[in-house]
């Protein structure tokens, strides 16, 4: 029976450490006789490397060396990487690809040195085209790769082929029903154009990994989400077997995406190989934007309704700018693109979803994998088909939404998806259906509402052991790392409730490949659900055999016995140790080449709805939301409190890349690459009142109930803010971010008042 460990608002079992400064960081790290790096980076987008002019650099006293890609290939004599094409070098090999590519590294013991010898490094390049745009680089002939080499790490990645001549990396079709003949039956049909910006994570832990030679192979420190996929990665470049490789990671201070799969790892690992010594590679907040970004997007996106409402067709073509190496980008592009049609039931549709190399800088997996991009468009669409058919908004919705027991358009059936009720609370907490002041004069007001899902990543491996000692405390080991998302503390939950003990007594070890199993990655709110399950498992195993133990001691009420009595009473004294053991990977059907149809294409649906109310200044363009709901089936809620703020933290995060996060890139160059210019919410920016809110939900297949929750505010921020403008001042803003100056010639267009009149 439950003994009231799941569900308490526990605080997060790393807090005190981290207020008082106390708390352990990959940065804090120092190692005797280490050297620092300091990247070299292009400065073309595309371009032949003709030659690399280190001499004056290695000369400054001070320097320890000056390393290029032939000196990697010593040691790395393939030093290709990737989670789902080997595109990306560890150092440029030839060639450049985008304007902050890795070239080449100074090293000196101290940072400073190697910072300035940096500036030294003359690298002579032929320029070639380039290409910047997702739909233009799909049928370019200025190609980024010669060649693609599928990685084949991962089972939902093993259909990539490898091609010549062309910079799409994966174009994914799903095909049901026939679209095409219900477009010709529609009473109205609908067609419009989106596009979201690229955009940073701005982890305010910037990217680090520390490489040490040991007397066995290699330790890496590092800050990375994915230490498991990481010791595989450098086994596989080395050629050496994994148990020489120990990567071990301290908590995080931000992630988001951005410390997925080989990042830094690589090279420092590589450098210090090179030199016999331990390596710092530490990248600035400037850096942060040459290594990894969101993916830039174009949406196209048809449907076709019927008389009563009902949409009957719908086509959505994507685009993905994955810049100019992959990453995980098919996997958004694949994963994410599935759900393009939205939360509706629509018989007919066609999706093509295309990830496309460009020369920009790379991008990958970030909070939301895709997701927001796409709803940004499918419930800007929504708002503009309902208000085409003169309908409500939310009733519109109501009559097409996707309920448990239907097929969602892969052919998955969906189950424990609280679709309908995260819509109906969303519009009930913002009071939908009641009188709204407009406004008046300059000041206009309106309200906007936005409701979004995204498929869990499977199929997916997870395993934990649970050590319960002599004296009856408990150990988690668990390869799950906690980036500020309450993991550690969640997982301890787990395992309080099965072994009937104080959350706050289990001890929670940080991920060691030496110490601490396989699990794939901490990403795409998997955690909660697939190592919650392994956790899960491994407490009732070492339940199992502490009650076995007891049995075999002849004390069938085991439960009223303390532990360390058992353990005394077995080995005469205090001794011993019951490990449990659990592994979990959820059953997965690959969806079919031809048609992306699949009847299990994911174990969870995570869902997330947003309602804001806003203002306009007509006078300027200027937004303000004044209010902001979100709403989130996270099923059974482990820990409520770290719940209530992993929405609203995910809220002011897309918020963010809502209003005012853009890159801005000139002939592929980031302009703004600092948090001076490229400009993050602050506290003073967030709308003043926020509520959050996990409706009624359970999870039948989660641990206790539970899903995964760090994604799902994200979804319906940015067309709840666009569909509340249009309701404000008659204007459809179709591009992210949306700035005053958007909303302003918006209106002015609106108006036919050209802004020269002004």
């Amino acid at each position: 029976m439950p003994n009231g460990q799941v569900g308490r608002d526990v605080p997060r079992l790393e807090s005190m450490a981290k207020v008082t400064g106390r708390e352990d960081y990959t940065h804090n790290l120092r190692l005797p006789g280490m050297l620092h790096a300091k990247i070299v980076r292009s400065t073309v987008a595309h371009g032949r490397i003709l030659s690399i002019h280190t001499e004056e650099a290695a000369a400054v006293p001070g320097v320890h060396s000056v390393v290029t890609c032939a000196d990697i290939r010593t040691i790395i004599p393939e030093p290709y990487f990737g989670p789902a094409f080997h595109d990306q070098p560890i150092l440029a090999d030839g060639k450049v690809r985008y304007v902050g590519e890795a070239v080449c590294v100074v090293l000196s013991h101290d940072p400073h040195i190697a910072d300035a010898a940096a500036q030294l490094v003359l690298v002579d390049y032929e320029e070639l085209p380039a290409v910047y745009d997702e739909v233009e680089a799909a049928t370019s002939n200025v190609y980024v790769h010669e060649t693609l080499k599928p990685a084949g790490t991962f089972p939902d990645l093993k259909h990539l082929e490898g091609k010549r001549d062309t910079n799409v990396a994966l174009d994914y079709r799903l095909i049901r029903g026939d679209a095409e003949a219900a477009f010709a039956q529609a009473a109205h049909v609908f067609e419009h154009d989106f596009t979201t910006q690229q955009v940073m994570h701005t982890p305010f832990e910037p990217m680090i990994s520390v490489g040490e030679p040991t007397s066995t192979g290699l330790t890496i420190y590092t800050a990375s989400q994915s230490p498991s996929f990481v010791r595989i990665e450098m086994a596989r470049l080395l050629k050496w077997p994994e148990n020489r490789i120990r990567v071990k990671t301290s908590h995080l201070g931000g992630g988001f995406g951005a410390k997925l799969y080989i990042k830094l790892e690589a090279l420092a690992a590589a450098l210090a190989l090179y030199t016999g010594r331990p390596v710092r590679v530490a990248l600035t907040m400037e850096e942060q934007f040459y290594t990894i970004t969101k993916h830039a997007t174009t949406f196209r996106i048809k449907s076709g309704v019927d008389t009563d409402g009902k949409v009957i067709a719908r086509r959505c073509d994507v685009w993905w700018n994955g810049g100019a190496y992959a990453d995980i980008g098919p996997r958004v592009t694949q994963k994410s693109g599935f759900t393009a049609a939205g939360p509706y039931d629509i018989d007919n549709v066609y999706l093509e979803s295309v990830a496309v190399y460009t020369n920009r800088p790379p991008a990958g997996a970030l909070r939301g994998f895709g997701i927001p991009q796409l709803v940004w468009a499918y419930e800007s669409h929504t708002d503009l088909i309902a208000r085409g058919i003169g309908m409500d908004p939310v009733e519109f919705r109501r009559k097409n939404i996707l309920r448990d027991g239907r097929p969602h358009a892969t052919g998955t059936v969906m189950k424990d998806a609280a679709i309908p009720e995260v819509l109906e609370r969303t519009a009930e907490r913002i009071g939908w259906d009641k009188a709204f002041d407009r406004g008046t004069g300059t000041i206009r007001r309106g309200r906007g509402i936005a409701i979004g899902f995204k498929a869990s990543i499977s199929p997916t491996t997870s395993v934990a052991i649970v050590n319960v000692s002599a004296d009856g405390s408990v150990t988690l080991y668990s390869s799950t790392v906690d980036m500020g998302q309450g993991s550690d503390t969640a997982m301890a939950q787990i395992v309080a409730e099965v072994l009937n003990v104080p959350t706050e007594g289990v001890c929670v070890v940080r991920p060691d490949t030496d110490v601490t199993p396989y699990d794939m990655a901490t990403l795409g709110s998997r955690s909660t659900f697939h190592m919650g399950n392994a956790v899960r498992l491994a407490a009732e195993d070492a339940k199992k055999k502490l009650d076995d133990l007891a049995a075999e001691l002849g004390l069938p009420e085991r439960s009223n016995i303390p532990v360390d009595q058992l353990f005394k009473k077995r080995y005469g004294m205090q001794a011993g140790n019951v490990i449990g053991i659990g592994s979990f990977i959820p059953t997965y059907k690959s969806p079919d080449h031809d048609t992306g149809l699949s009847d299990n294409v994911t174990p969870f649906w995570m869902i997330g709805a947003t309602a804001v109310e806003i203002e306009v200044d007509t006078e300027t363009g200027h937004v303000t939301v004044t209010r902001m709901v979100n709403v989130c089936d996270v099923g059974t809620p482990l820990n409520p409190k770290v719940v209530e703020t992993q929405i609203s933290g995910a809220a002011v995060m897309q918020y963010g890349f809502t209003m005012s996060e853009k890159m801005e890139l000139d002939a592929g160059q980031v302009t703004n690459a600092s948090l001076a210019d490229y400009k993050i919410p602050s506290i003073l920016d967030i709308p003043p009142l926020m509520e959050s809110e996990a409706v009624v939900a359970t999870q039948h297949s989660g641990p206790f109930g539970a899903k995964g929750v760090g994604e799902s505010a994200t979804f319906g921020v940015s067309p709840a803010i666009a569909n509340a403008i249009e309701d404000a001042v008659g204007v459809r803003i179709t591009s992210l971010p949306i700035t005053p100056e958007a909303v302003y010639r918006a209106m002015r267009a609106a108006a036919n008042q050209p802004l020269e009149d002004f």
